[in-house]
C-alpha cells in the first residue's frame, strides 16, 4: 500500500482539480508532496525508495511557482495531461538510467540477500514498465479528452484513477506471482 500513499498528492490533485483553483491545487499538491517526503525521511526511509514523492515535491513546486507568478497563463488547463506525462517521464527516466523507480519501494519490502538478484531486478524494470506505459496513455488520453472537452475534468480523474489502480493490482500480483514461482524452482 505504500504505493497508494507516494501517490497521494497526484491523486489528491486530480480531484482538487474538479473544484478548487488551480492556483490552490498546485499548493495543495505541494504541500502533501512534502509532507510525505518529510514524514517518509523522519520514518529513515532512504531517498531512492522515494522516487515518486521526490518527484510530485518538484513538479507541484514548478506548477506552484508558476501558478502564483502568471495566474492567467493558460498551462492550468492541461496540467493533469502535464502530471501524466511528468509521471510518465519519471519512470520512464528511471529506467533509462537502469533503477527503476519500483526497485528502491521493493527492497523495503523484501530480505537484503535478494536485492542483487537478477529477477528481483528484473521483475522491477517489468513492474515500473507497466507504470510507465499507464502514465503514458492517462497522459496522451488527458491530453485529447481536455482538446476535445476541456471543461469535463470527471472523465480525467477517473482515468488518473484507474492509471494508478491497474498498476496497482497488477504490482501485487505479477509480485505474487514471481515469489510462488521461485519458490516452486527452489523446491
Amino acid at each position: 500500500m505504500s504505493y497508494l500513499r507516494s501517490f497521494a498528492p497526484w491523486i489528491i490533485y486530480a480531484i482538487a482539480t474538479t473544484k478548487l483553483d488551480w492556483r490552490l491545487c498546485a499548493l495543495i499538491g505541494l504541500v502533501i508532496a512534502l509532507g510525505l517526503v518529510g514524514w517518509e525521511l523522519s520514518t529513515g526511509k532512504k531517498l531512492e525508495s522515494m522516487v515518486i514523492e521526490l518527484s510530485a515535491a518538484v513538479f507541484f513546486a514548478l506548477v506552484a511557482a508558476i501558478a502564483f507568478a502568471a495566474p492567467d497563463a493558460p498551462l492550468h488547463e492541461n496540467l493533469l495531461a502535464m502530471s501524466s506525462a511528468w509521471l510518465a517521464l519519471t519512470a520512464w527516466g528511471s529506467l533509462a538510467i537502469r533503477r527503476p523507480f519500483t526497485l528502491g519501494i521493493a527492497r523495503t519490502m523484501v530480505e537484503r540477500e535478494i536485492w542483487d538478484n537478477p529477477l528481483f531486478r528484473r521483475t522491477n524494470v517489468i513492474i515500473t514498465m507497466v507504470w510507465a506505459i499507464s502514465f503514458t496513455v492517462e497522459g496522451i488520453a488527458a491530453a485529447v479528452i481536455t482538446a476535445v472537452a476541456p471543461h469535463m475534468a470527471t472523465p480525467v480523474v477517473v482515468l488518473r484513477i484507474a492509471s494508478f489502480t491497474v498498476p496497482v493490482i497488477f504490482t501485487i500480483r505479477y509480485s505474487a506471482y514471481v515469489r510462488a514461482r521461485a519458490v516452486r524452482s527452489a523446491a
